[in-house]
């Protein structure tokens, strides 16, 4: 009996999500939402508490899939090259 582990993906290259395309997903709930999405995504950057973003449209999953950090520092590099 052949015992090889066969890993699988389950997000195929066309499925997954840049960081600029969540951040838009998320930002879209919370405006939709009637939220001010400024100040509920720098709360949630600032403090980790994943209860600034709603859960409307999944966002609070979605903004889940980037670690905080590598989210301070992409929109630092994204600022600084404007």
């Amino acid at each position: 009996m052949d015992r090889n582990t066969i890993m699988f993906n389950n997000l195929e290259k066309s499925d997954q999500k840049t960081t600029e395309d969540i951040l838009k997903t998320v930002y879209d709930a919370l405006d939709e939402k009637g939220y001010n999405a400024i100040d509920q995504m720098v709360g949630y950057i600032l403090s980790g508490d994943p209860s600034y973003i709603t859960g409307h449209n999944n966002a609070r999953n979605i903004i889940r899939h980037i670690e905080r950090d590598d989210l301070v520092e992409e929109l630092l590099r994204a600022f600084l090259k404007k």
